[in-house]
């Protein structure tokens, strides 16, 4: 029998916190990428995507399989594919948010962007799923599957349209939130999917490596990078700021347009 919930309301409640953290550093990364110009908004996007693949995806995906359990066998992790499943998470949001940054909010770029960003997340779970070592085989009801698709493909077009349109703290908060909950559904819907052959006695798993042994250096890897983007959120200017600054810019090069053009003027009448 499988147990999505083993080690009880822990792992669901952690993991979409942990969604709702890093989608909401993502989308301020997003912010500031619309008033940046060149490399720093291309920056600025790039830190979006880590921030919403990475931890408010996959790190959401992680934490919530680790109340996942089958009954009679041991759970253990391919490493290379779990990490694989990340990086993938990683580089479709940056996709989407490029799509989306080059060619506006209409229609078809969010409906490009979001094929590209949904079927890449629905990609990076069951590509996570693959990584989950059990000992016995593990199958998986076809209308569920594809419905999780069509949650990650629809939930991916919403995060992409809130990236491009939150301006506020509240549309903020409230766009983390929606997007914790796409997230933490297309999960638990795919999860919803899998069927595995019940077993009286433990299996024994000998591929990939225990829950304890991988956890350790998530716990630090996640820890480690949530901070530094927090600093880097933190100590650069808002986008409010940045906007107020561009506009400066703007004024001051106006104002010297101005005194050019009034010295040539002087010039010529002097002649």
């Amino acid at each position: 029998m499988i147990d999505h919930f083993a080690l009880g309301w822990v792992t669901p409640i952690l993991s979409f916190l942990l969604s709702c953290a890093g989608c909401a550093v993502g989308l301020t990364c997003t912010a500031r990428a619309r008033v940046a110009h060149g490399f720093a908004s291309k920056m600025w996007l790039g830190l979006g995507a880590i921030s919403i693949g990475g931890t408010g995806i996959w790190t959401m995906h992680f934490v919530a399989m680790l109340g996942f359990y089958v009954r009679g066998t041991e759970t253990r992790f391919d490493v290379p594919l779990t990490f694989a499943s990340g990086l993938l998470a990683i580089v479709v949001v940056g996709l989407g948010l490029f799509i989306v940054r080059a060619a506006g909010v209409g229609p078809i770029a969010l409906l490009a962007g979001g094929l590209v960003t949904g079927l890449g997340i629905a990609a990076m779970h069951y590509l996570g799923m693959r990584a989950l070592h059990v000992g016995v085989e593990i199958t998986y009801d076809t209308l569920t599957v594809v419905l999780s698709v069509i949650i990650a493909v629809v939930a991916a077009t919403a995060a992409l349209w809130l990236s491009a349109k939150v301006h506020t703290v509240a549309a903020g908060a409230i766009a983390t939130v929606v997007m914790g909950i796409a997230v933490s559904g297309m999960h638990y819907t795919g999860m919803a999917a899998m069927r595995a052959e019940e077993t009286e006695a433990i299996v024994q798993v000998t591929s990939g490596i225990g829950v304890g042994a991988l956890l350790g250096p998530l716990i630090i890897g996640v820890t480690i990078s949530t901070i530094m983007m927090l600093l880097v959120v933190g100590l650069a200017p808002s986008p409010q700021e940045m906007e107020a600054q561009e506009k400066f810019k703007g004024w001051q090069g106006r104002q010297d347009e101005l005194q050019r053009e009034n010295a040539a003027a002087r010039r010529s009448q002097l002649l």
